[in-house]
């Protein structure tokens, strides 16, 4: 289904900003080859302009690459040195839209993310989770959205040779968006 338009119950044009309070970015990758490990960064900033078209969206977004939490210190301190994220040098990871579209019936987001300085196109297939008022009159809404990166085109190469045969880490990395946003007022 391709739309020049289209209509989402609740939708208000304007300024959204991210409440980071209410938002996570999470990140899994293979271990072993045999399980997952799993990880968050903090929202720095969100900001999403919304005119009267949804699919006119614009979104730019930044995350605290030293905020890494896997919940084990020895690994954080691994991730963000030079073998992966570099944080000393690249203290933030950056989203820019390029556009918004409908495809199969799925809201699907265009953009160039930024890792380690390194730019490269990506897409998110994005939920609205839904819209309302919260006890101070503030107007929210809420979203979903994936994607899966190969973190060695973002020069997340760093790996070892296990005795068995695989790798250490695997090249896919699954990215999720839990958002929380405000419309800003006046």
């Amino acid at each position: 289904m391709t739309s020049n338009t289209i209509d989402i119950p609740g939708y208000k044009a304007g300024t959204w900003v991210l409440d980071p309070s209410h938002s996570e970015v999470t990140f899994s990758v293979r271990h072993m080859m045999i399980s997952k490990v799993r990880g968050a960064f903090g929202v720095k900033s969100a900001t999403l302009v919304a005119p009267e078209n949804p699919l006119e969206v614009t979104i730019e977004a930044s995350v605290d690459a030293t905020s890494l939490d896997t919940k084990d210190e020895g690994r954080d301190t691994h991730l963000r040195s030079a073998d992966f994220f570099d944080v000393e040098n690249h203290p933030t990871l950056d989203f820019v839209s390029t556009g918004v579209r409908i495809e199969g019936g799925d809201f699907l987001v265009d953009g160039d993310l930024t890792i380690r300085g390194i730019t490269k196109p990506v897409t998110f297939d994005l939920d609205f989770n839904g819209f309302g008022v919260d006890p101070w009159g503030n107007y929210k809404a809420g979203a979903s959205a994936k994607t899966v990166i190969n973190r060695e085109e973002f020069g997340l190469t760093w790996n070892t040779a296990l005795e068995a045969g695989g790798v250490l880490v695997g090249k896919d990395v699954t990215i999720t968006l839990d958002l929380q946003g405000a419309l800003q007022q006046g």
